[in-house]
């Protein structure tokens, strides 16, 4: 049995990824506040942002793990946020940090000791991730610590058959960009016409991209722009 274990699953690139891999027969467990709302999805409930709340996933993540599948981690949970480097607070700092980093470390230390060879540890990071844009300073941040972890991840479980990569989605119309956007057509025009194909990028097409790396360990390693290919300003 392949198995795939996603954060945030509940909507956006974490509801297509589930989605994705049931279609292709995969047991698919989601750890989220909110449930994923794919049937079949075996949902652990947990609010990740909160200190200590990954920590307290380990009863609920064993029984997925001692049969010992092949498995597909996908950190994707996230969130994007509203602030400047001169203005960003350290509560919401490490509010952030602790979506976009720590949880995923307590969750790689649950996991990676049940992992055979053949399975993956994926990252889902943004464009951001290699770059900067005004007005988002955390979650630039974030992103660009979480490219170590996966780097980190490459190197550390070398010569174990484990592969990992990050996958870089650039703007994708999901429901936490629109919340972001609100009701200002200028930005969305702005964004839109960022992108090569003068659009934005839909989350099943990031699922896909998911997919082909899980089955891909010539990716070892590997940080993946998948943004359409952005105009460069």
């Amino acid at each position: 049995m392949n198995r795939l274990i996603v954060t945030g699953a509940s909507s956006g690139i974490g509801l297509a990824i589930a989605r994705r891999f049931r279609r292709d027969d995969w047991s698919v467990i989601n750890i989220a506040r909110r449930p994923c709302p794919e049937p079949g999805v075996i949902n652990i409930p947990c609010d990740l942002a909160q200190p200590g709340a990954a920590d307290g996933l380990a009863d609920a993540l064993s029984p997925w793990l001692l049969d010992r599948p092949r498995l597909c981690l996908v950190h994707n949970a996230s969130i994007m946020q509203s602030n400047r480097v001169d203005t960003l607070g350290s509560a919401d700092l490490r509010a952030t940090l602790e979506l976009n980093l720590v949880a995923p470390n307590a969750i790689n230390r649950m996991v990676i000791p049940h992992l055979s060879a053949g399975s993956s540890i994926l990252y889902i990071g943004s464009t951001l991730a290699e770059k900067a844009v005004p007005g988002v300073a955390g979650y630039v941040i974030a992103k660009h610590g979480l490219v170590g972890m996966m780097r980190a991840t490459c190197q550390d479980l070398a010569g174990r058959g484990i592969h990992t990569c990050m996958i870089c989605p650039g703007f994708t119309d999901t429901e936490q960009l629109r919340s972001l956007i609100g009701d200002n057509a200028g930005t969305l025009a702005a964004i839109t016409a960022l992108s090569a194909f003068d659009r934005l990028i839909a989350p099943e097409e990031i699922a896909d991209a998911v997919a082909f790396a899980a089955a891909a360990p010539v990716l070892n390693g590997a940080l993946i722009h998948a943004n359409l290919g952005q105009r460069e300003r």
